[in-house]
Order: C-alpha cells, then structure tokens, then sequence
C-alpha cells in the first residue's frame, strides 16, 4: 500500500516491536498521519482493552484515522487535535502512557524541542518514546534535504529532557530511529 511521508519504506510492525508494546499498555502516535500507518497495528497489539491516542495538528487526517479504524473494527483508539509544538496540547495526562511514537514529524517542525517535551510529560517513568526520520543523505523523494533531522540533534534534547538513550535502529535505507527511556 503506497503510504504519504515515506511510510512505505518503514516497516511498522519492526519499529512497533522496539518499544517492546503488550497488551494493557497505553500509548500515542503522536502526528499519526492521515493512513494510521503506526496508530492502527499499535491499537491491534496493545488489545481493546486498552488505548491508544491518534494526535495530530490536521483535523482531516484524524478523520481519515478515524475511518479506517472503524473499518477495522478498532473501537481502542482516541484521536486527539493537538499543536504538539505546545506543551500540554495533547491533553493526554502527565505520566500516563507507557510508550510513544514520533515518525517523520520532526523534520516538519522547528520547535522540535517543545514536541519531544510533551512526548516527555505524557509518559511514564519508564515509559519508552520512539523516534523515527528522514536520513539526511540525497535520494529523488522525501523532503528536502536541509530540512530534514541528524539523530544527534535529537539526541541532544533528549539528553536535556530526562532521556536515556537506549537504542539506535536502522529503519531501512532511508531513516534513522532512536529508542528513549524516560529516567
């Protein structure tokens, strides 16, 4: 399925799987994008039990999120309309979530920083945040080049944000990703 964004070089499930994701579990996609391409198989793994937040800025694409859960029978997902760029827009409670997922929203935005706080807040002492982005390297698709994010700039807000680094992933040819704990 040909997914916006770059999506269909990832592989959902093997980034998913980092986080080390079990039934119970709450967790966000945190700029979830129009298809649901990580919220959807995050909702079937974590079981109706339990929630899964859809946050993204453009209330078109949670609509279309909210379509395709439905036709997937998913009744464990909450979509929330958020500018990520502030903290505390999500309206997701402090510490509550065990993981979350920001995949190619990065490169989008300037206040980086600001989104990998309220990724922060929302989770738990413990709690896994996964970022995934654009290598910074030439190919004919994706965003340009200068706009896209080096993992050591992620890497150095994390560090000044009560994050521990954990792992580095290859995430196919053409992303980067890093797994965070929260201290």
């Amino acid at each position: 399925m040909p997914i916006s964004g770059g999506a269909q070089f990832i592989n959902p499930r093997e980034v998913i799987d980092k986080a080390s994701l079990v039934e119970g579990m709450k967790v966000a996609d945190l700029g979830c994008g129009n298809l649901g391409y990580f919220i959807i198989p995050m909702a079937k793994v974590i079981g109706k039990e339990s929630v899964a937040y859809g946050v993204d800025i453009l209330k078109p694409v949670l609509e279309a999120v909210r379509s395709r859960a439905k036709l997937e029978g998913l009744t464990n997902i909450e979509l929330i309309w958020a500018d990520l760029e502030k903290v505390g827009s999500s309206k997701i409670p402090d510490g509550s979530l065990d993981a979350d997922f920001l995949v190619n929203i990065l490169f989008q935005n300037k206040k980086r920083e600001a989104i990998m706080q309220e990724a922060t807040r929302i989770l738990k002492k413990g709690g896994k945040l996964v970022v995934v982005d654009w290598k910074k390297i030439n190919i004919p698709f994706g965003p340009p080049v200068e706009i896209r994010v080096e993992p050591e700039s992620i890497k150095s807000i994390a560090a000044k944000i009560n994050l521990k680094l954990l792992e580095e992933l290859e995430v196919g040819d053409y992303f980067w990703g890093l797994v965070f704990e929260k201290n």
